[in-house]
């Protein structure tokens, strides 16, 4: 298992649920709206990620400022997949680039970028695995926003719940955490994306 490249997520057949952490004004326009509005800036990358435990490491489990709602963001599959399609890598992977001019140029124009992170487990040890993160960017944003969504949920009470049961060793925490899965993708994707085949 290690040095894996995965996406791991909960999907079904026409959807698949990122997760992403905000504070209570962006959250609650969010939720009302279900979709992203104002308080929530179509001027900046917002980042999207599969994995629910990689977002609880880097929340703090919601306790962190302004990350403190933890929200699922139900997208379509082809407006994930138009975003992997999309997406460069963060860095000039020698399996990916020829060069770093190539990547360099590549990553400048790219609408989404591609960020692969250390997984980690519900006590935040390291695993020897990576979770992707994407990052769409003020270029396809609105499309995010606009046409991709499905559903936004409130997985706040949730995630306090996990916090308390994770720290007091219950037997119960695993029954409340996301059922996460292998997302399939092409050997070209693979390749581009440095997904482990």
């Amino acid at each position: 298992m290690a040095n894996l490249y995965e996406i791991r997520a909960d999907y079904d057949r026409e959807t698949i649920v990122v997760y992403q952490a905000y504070s209570d004004a962006i959250a609650d326009s969010a939720l009302g709206a279900q979709r992203f509005v104002t308080p929530f800036s179509l001027g900046r990358m917002t980042w999207i990620k599969p994995s629910f435990l990689w977002l609880m490491h880097r929340s703090h489990w919601g306790q962190k400022a302004g990350q403190t709602r933890i929200l699922s963001v139900r997208i379509s599959h082809a407006g994930w997949e138009k975003a992997l399609s999309l997406g460069v890598l963060t860095a000039p992977e020698k399996r990916v680039f020829a060069s770093t001019e190539e990547w360099e140029q590549k990553f400048q124009n790219a609408p989404v970028h591609i960020q692969w992170d250390t997984e980690r487990s519900a006590r935040g040890a390291a695993l020897p695995c990576y979770s992707i993160q994407v990052g769409l960017s003020r270029h396809i944003i609105r499309e995010f926003v606009e046409d991709w969504i499905v559903a936004i949920d409130d997985l706040t009470p949730t995630v306090r719940k996990l916090n308390r049961l994770r720290t007091s060793s219950s037997k119960s925490f695993k029954r409340y955490l996301p059922p996460e899965k292998t997302y399939p993708v092409d050997a070209e994707w693979a390749r581009k994306l440095l997904i482990s085949s």
